[in-house]
């Protein structure tokens, strides 16, 4: 039987992953709020 304990103190993170979250965490990424926000703001306009 698998010890999850056990396996969770075993674990180590990838550091791609690592790399991956602080590049994204970083850059200015437009969401689906904010597309959605300027959407809502041209059509406001005219």
């Amino acid at each position: 039987m698998i010890d999850f304990e056990e396996e969770l103190s075993k674990f180590k993170p990838s550091l791609d992953i690592s790399a991956v979250e602080d590049i994204i965490a970083k850059s200015d990424i437009s969401d689906m709020n904010d597309i959605l926000m300027e959407l809502l703001k041209e059509q406001v306009k005219g």
